[in-house]
């Protein structure tokens, strides 16, 4: 594998930068996580299968009237919190199976290499954009045929 085809190693900072990488990484990561639990705290009381709920939209949905691969991502995460995994597949299974696993990976390694004093940039070579873009245009159609 050539460089820059992988997930990114965590690259040693330039001298000195050590602690700024450090604290800027539990900067963010604090900012990350207070806007989480806000938004958490906000959908735990706010049922998004009930209709006339103050939620945002989908913009492609509302264009269209099809659903988009990340349709049913709101009502997936209202339905983790409150313990119904098989209503959070029926929701949306491929953001569930897929996309939460790998964004959990991409920030723990983000988090350790930054705690590290590390910068860590991930990196999806070309191939693996078409993955994702194809698994995402093969879910959409899907979805939108079956109903």
């Amino acid at each position: 594998m050539s460089p820059g085809t992988s997930w990114g190693p965590a690259e040693p900072p330039g001298p000195g930068s050590g602690k700024s990488v450090r604290a800027r990484t539990v900067r963010q990561a604090s900012i990350a996580l207070g806007a989480g639990a806000a938004a958490a705290v906000y959908l735990w009381h706010t049922d998004p299968h009930q209709p006339g709920q103050l939620l945002l939209p989908c913009p492609f949905k509302w264009a269209t009237g099809l659903l988009c691969p990340l349709c049913g991502g709101t009502r997936m995460a209202y339905d983790l919190m409150h313990g119904d995994v098989v209503r959070a597949f029926h929701d949306n299974a491929v953001l569930l199976t897929l996309a939460g696993p790998a964004v959990a990976y991409a920030a723990g390694r983000w988090l350790v290499a930054g705690i590290g004093g590390r910068v860590y940039r991930p990196r999806l070579p070309a191939r693996g954009n078409a993955v994702v873009l194809g698994i995402a245009a093969v879910w959409m159609v899907a979805r939108n045929l079956v109903g």
